[in-house]
């Protein structure tokens, strides 16, 4: 009998998943400097960021609710774009979620040292082998972690907002819609890093029951739940220290919470730290072993990456390379900006061929979006995709001016993976 992936993944774990992988390293690193270009214009800036997410959720959520796919994104593309341009996009992804690791383990460890000094690499590889046994075991029991790690960490954000109400300027608001849009925009390119990775919650398809009405619900919680997070964390720092001090810090939303919170204020934040960006470390995790197994599944790498645990229910093979690649990733440079923009590129790159696949759907598949349970019109489809390939494209061009490194890695890993996928192709066209 063919194993079949375990449908363990409930709505609340959905939302938890999708606002999980937002909300993670981006808003301890953020802040400092958004403020010191937008100053309290970030206010504003927070919910016009959010808008690139909101086209590119429209789209995910109409893909989801009439072809739900475990690894949606690449299944998607695979099926209604052109398999090379699937596996070229996904192939990039391969080495972004290896980078993604490393950015969270590294910024973790970072804050932990705050408390203790720790040897950065060993804790690094602890918390690699920590997500993936959460993973192995099965995708209930991933879920089941993510949710109780985010409900802590909204725990943890209420006491600050809390401790901080007293010091609320709703004036702030009124400073920043008065400030012009010059500060507005030049904060924009920054706070879009706090949304990126909100669709997580369409890549585990199958794996959710009902997943057409679900799995678009669940985003859209999500999305709202993560853009009022950061509101009110933004709101709340800005009124205690404002602008000027936030943009002067190393670790803003940490002296924030010291004015609010005074000496409790440093375990609360390395508390919040911890559990935001193991949270994040475990969805990026899931997402990508799911990664690899649809393309193991669908022929275009090994097949063993696309068998599945027959107690557990999980891709277990890929769940393992997706470990060996996290650890191979720790040999990468630790600059943060060449990391951000290794991610950022193949993350636009994945929401450009899912935008492009619901294009094709909404022209060439009347049959396909017949089947969707969110109604949107073709017309309507075809607008919000191209609208989204656009901000795709714009986005992942801002960082080349910052550096261009990232720009080649991914040019030389990309030329592997095609040398790759044209050698496959010839070799099973000959064994037929």
């Amino acid at each position: 009998m063919t194993e079949q992936l375990r449908h363990g993944v409930k709505l609340i774990d959905l939302v938890m998943l999708g606002a999980g992988t937002a909300i993670g390293a981006a808003i301890f690193s953020v802040l400092g400097p958004a403020a010191q270009v937008g100053g309290n214009g970030i206010l504003i800036a927070v919910g016009i960021a959010a808008l690139p997410m909101v086209l590119f959720g429209l789209v995910y959520a109409f893909m989801a609710s009439a072809v739900p796919k475990t690894a949606a994104s690449y299944e998607w593309q695979r099926e209604f774009t052109h398999p090379l341009i699937a596996f070229g996009i996904v192939w990039l992804r391969v080495l972004s979620n290896a980078v993604v690791m490393i950015i969270l383990a590294q910024v973790l460890v970072n804050y932990l040292g705050m408390v203790i000094p720790l040897p950065a690499k060993p804790v690094m590889l602890a918390f690699f082998v920590a997500v993936c046994a959460i993973n192995y075991i099965g995708v209930a029991v991933a879920a089941r972690a993510q949710t109780i790690l985010m409900l802590g960490l909204l725990a943890v954000f209420a006491v600050f907002v809390a401790a901080g109400a007293p010091s609320m300027k709703p004036q702030l608001f009124v400073e920043a819609a008065s400030g012009g849009w010059l500060p507005i925009l030049a904060a924009l390119p920054l706070m879009i890093q706090l949304f990126l990775g909100i669709e997580t919650a369409t890549e585990v398809g199958e794996e959710v029951a009902n997943p057409k009405t679900t799995v678009p619900l669940g985003l859209a919680l999500g999305l709202l739940l993560t853009v009022v997070v950061y509101l009110s964390i933004s709101f709340t720092a800005l009124s205690l220290v404002g602008p000027e001090a936030l943009a002067a810090s190393q670790a803003p939303l940490l002296d924030a919470a010291k004015v609010a919170l005074g000496p409790v204020a440093t375990p609360l934040i390395v508390v919040a730290a911890v559990l935001a960006l193991t949270k994040s470390m475990n969805a990026v995790f899931l997402v990508f072993s799911r990664f690899l197994f649809a393309m193991g599944r669908s022929g275009v790498l090994p097949a063993a990456l696309g068998k599945i645990h027959p107690r557990y229910g999980t891709p277990h093979v890929a769940i393992m390379v997706a470990f060996a690649a996290s650890v191979a990733g720790l040999l990468l440079p630790s600059s943060l900006l060449f990391l951000l923009i290794a991610v950022n590129i193949p993350t636009m790159m994945k929401y450009l061929g899912s935008c492009l696949a619901a294009f094709n759907v909404a022209r060439d598949h009347p049959d396909v979006h017949a089947q969707a349970r969110l109604r949107f019109g073709r017309g309507t489809v075809m607008t919000l995709s191209v609208l989204g390939m656009a901000a795709a494209l714009v986005i992942a061009a801002l960082g080349f001016s910052s550096d261009w490194r990232p720009y080649v890695l991914l040019s030389v890993w990309l030329a592997i993976g095609l040398a790759y996928y044209a050698w496959r192709r010839r070799t099973t066209a000959r064994a037929v």
